[in-house]
């Protein structure tokens, strides 16, 4: 079964993190048909802040693995976390270096 990944901003005030991470793992299965999830293990990893996010989710992008970020509008419209599905090939080493929330 594959494992579901959520990474949020850990700058957040201290509510939004757990929301956030909500909110995109919502997104993504709205909108990704075929996941291969079934409500099976996730993992809630923390970056630092809105760069990270935005690195992580250009990483996922070049590695063209399917992930879905949240975009808040009660805080400007930013982004605030991101979810996929299975880890890239080559990328499983650097999740493990994200604190684990």
């Amino acid at each position: 079964m594959n494992k579901m990944f959520v990474l949020t901003r850990c700058d957040l005030r201290r509510s939004q993190p757990a929301v956030q991470a909500c909110h995109a793992v919502a997104e993504y299965l709205l909108h990704e048909q075929n996941h291969g999830w079934g409500n099976g293990t996730m993992i809630l990893l923390g970056v630092r802040n809105r760069a990270d996010l935005e690195k992580w989710e250009q990483r996922l992008a070049e590695a063209n693995h399917a992930h879905r970020t949240f975009v808040e509008p009660d805080i400007g419209d930013q982004k605030t976390a991101l979810a996929f599905v299975g880890a890239p090939s080559g990328l499983e080493t650097d999740l493990g270096q994200l604190r684990l929330l």
